[in-house]
């Protein structure tokens, strides 16, 4: 028999569930499919992920990698990021990544790296771990470059399908409101970012009548929860 406190705890979540799924469709009536939901919040991150496809698709990766041009990938990465509508990270944060990758040994580290975590073997555990300390061994001058929002950019941009964008303030807030227990570290860590897909997959089921595609919807979904621009 299920415990009472794990029944309440049931109870709880079902209920942040419906009530933050209220939430989304007093903004957005027609769901993941509503015209407005795709202006504001799907369509640009969709179209960010089209132009690193053109920039950065794997077979184009590989190639720059092979040709040694490390500064080139890195480079294209910014480049998508920056060129969307609504930047998914600082200005900070773009700062410390570009005097990261100025030499050669920084732009190595991040383009291998990065083609490890996106399209090397193993785990996705173990690959994320990787890529964590390939970014963390990224030289530094001023400003940090570990963080979460540039540590899962990249993946949620190139790979919405199964990876997904973090903000630290919006996601926990988002959980709060959801009823779900976010195990949340600022460092970034597999454990943290193991919650967060957990999280995700969680809103998916509960959600699936809205018929989410992929990341990009469930991040946007945790996004109205938890940001001030949806404040009520």
């Amino acid at each position: 028999m299920m415990s009472a406190s794990k029944t309440g705890e049931s109870r709880a979540e079902s209920a942040g569930a419906l009530r933050c799924r209220r939430k989304f469709l007093r903004f957005f009536p027609g769901g993941f499919a509503d015209e407005t939901y795709v202006e504001w919040e799907r369509g640009y991150k969709w179209e960010t992920h089209e132009r690193w496809e053109e920039a950065l698709g794997r077979g184009e990766f590989r190639r720059l990698l092979r040709a040694g041009e490390f500064k080139e990938v890195a480079a294209r990465a910014v480049r998508v990021e920056q060129r969307s509508r609504y930047s998914m990270i600082f200005s900070f944060e773009k700062m410390a990544l570009r005097d990261a990758v100025k030499s050669d040994e920084g732009a190595r580290a991040f383009a291998e790296g990065l083609y490890e975590f996106l399209h090397g073997a193993g785990s996705m555990e173990r690959k994320f771990e990787r890529w964590v300390e390939a970014v963390a061994s990224l030289p530094r001058r001023q400003t940090r470059v570990l963080t979460w929002p540039l540590v899962t950019v990249f993946g949620f941009i190139a790979q919405p399908e199964q990876h997904i964008f973090l903000k630290p303030t919006v996601t926990r807030v988002a959980a709060r409101e959801y009823g779900f227990d976010f195990r949340y570290e600022s460092r970034p860590s597999w454990e943290t970012y193991a919650s967060l897909l957990e999280f995700a997959e969680t809103i998916r089921r509960d959600q699936r009548s809205l018929r989410p595609r992929d990341m990009i919807d469930i991040q946007s979904f945790m996004w109205v929860q938890g940001s001030d621009e949806y404040a009520e």
